[in-house]
């Protein structure tokens, strides 16, 4: 019997806190990267000491990158008064690839979801508002998913952002109720930014 603090049991434990990864799925893939892919295991962890040395956040849209800019924000090119609110940093990446968006981006690093007690705290709010002191936007486009918990985001944050003088709007419902952005395709996202409704009056 191993004991709770041994090195196998805190690979097993550390491996828990990847989504959606409970224990028995967090004990096979510790057996398996053990047992028969070593070196995959000893690559991965090299580069999770590195990313966790080399990354952080960029300053002004939140997203990873590192260097104090991600590659978008130190973009001259882009749109610098049109601002996309997303979830997380896989979303940026659909939204280019679907080339629907020349603006820039803040990334919120989360969601609310009333239900499992995630609130306010469990977005970046703060770095957000910093973001908008800093900037000239006039455009905020709210692009979280169609999910019962981005929908209570997007309506927190139409909530807060409702009396400041910028033109709010939010995706199209084209996209899949339930959909995570990151899943949907690049045409159905494009048509949803370009058929984006008013979040206000």
């Amino acid at each position: 019997m191993t004991k709770k603090n041994d090195a196998l049991s805190r690979l097993i434990q550390a491996l828990c806190a990847l989504p959606n990864v409970g224990p028995k799925t967090a004990q096979r893939m510790a057996h398996t990267l053990l047992q028969q892919k070593r070196a995959q295991a000893a690559e991965l962890a090299d580069a999770l000491s590195q990313a966790l040395k080399l990354v952080r956040h960029c300053r002004s849209c939140h997203t990873f990158c590192e260097g104090e800019l991600c590659t978008i924000c130190a973009d001259e090119r882009r749109d610098r008064k049109r601002l996309m609110i997303v979830q997380m940093p896989a979303d940026i990446s659909a939204m280019e690839a679907a080339r629907c968006h020349d603006g820039l981006y803040f990334v919120l690093m989360g969601q609310v979801n009333p239900v499992q007690d995630m609130g306010l705290e469990h977005i970046a709010l703060n770095e957000l508002i910093q973001r908008l002191q800093q900037s000239d936007v006039e455009e905020i486009i709210i692009a979280t998913s169609f999910t019962a918990e981005g929908d209570a985001t997007a309506y927190i944050l139409i909530e807060l952002l409702k009396d400041l003088p910028y033109k709010i709007s939010r995706l199209a419902k084209g996209i899949p109720l339930g959909a995570d952005l990151e899943y949907v395709d690049a045409g159905t996202l494009a048509e949803a930014v370009y058929r984006r409704s008013k979040a206000r009056e």
